[in-house]
């Protein structure tokens, strides 16, 4: 009995696609990037300078990255479902995404407030920190793409019935 795979496996092998050339460095791309982040930076830093600690915690770092993941789950969400403007969506997720919510999330500031507490005898304090900012970015970044989705799709129902009023 003969083997059932082909002799040569490249046959059935789908190569006529194109495969998109990787996309170049572009000033512009940077340039939109630097301008969010400097928002996004400014304003977590107003954020750290007017609110002050709870009992020695940070809270303002947990409450800027679980909000900042919020964010980034609606806006991912968002440029999802709105096609396939490509440079477009380029421009958004620079600026929005890796500019402003990367300047305003801050996961350096988190590492380096869990030392913190660890060097000031309050280890465990330090771990509930570091976990709880973890679990609940995570569960903010899916209550900001479901958030996203229901509008989406809210705003997509919207239009069909207003196109079939129009009829």
């Amino acid at each position: 009995m003969r083997n059932a795979l082909p002799v040569d496996s490249d046959i059935e092998i789908d190569d006529s696609r194109e495969v998109p050339a990787p996309r170049r460095f572009r000033w512009p791309d940077a340039g939109f990037v630097f301008l969010g982040g400097v928002i996004g930076t400014a304003f977590r830093e107003a954020l750290t300078l007017t609110i002050p600690t709870v009992a020695g915690v940070p809270v303002v770092t947990l409450g800027i990255n679980v909000v900042g993941a919020f964010f980034l789950g609606v806006l991912l969400e968002t440029l999802l479902r709105h096609g396939n403007a490509e440079n477009v969506r380029r421009v958004e997720r620079l600026f929005f995404g890796t500019g402003m919510l990367g300047g305003f999330t801050t996961y350096s500031a988190l590492a380096t407030e869990a030392a913190l507490l660890i060097g000031a005898d309050r280890p465990s304090m330090s771990v509930a920190y570091l976990t709880g900012t973890v679990v609940l970015g995570a569960v903010a970044t899916w209550a900001g793409i479901a958030w996203a989705a229901g509008r989406n799709k809210r705003k997509t129902v919207s239009k069909s019935v207003a196109m079939r009023a129009d009829d």
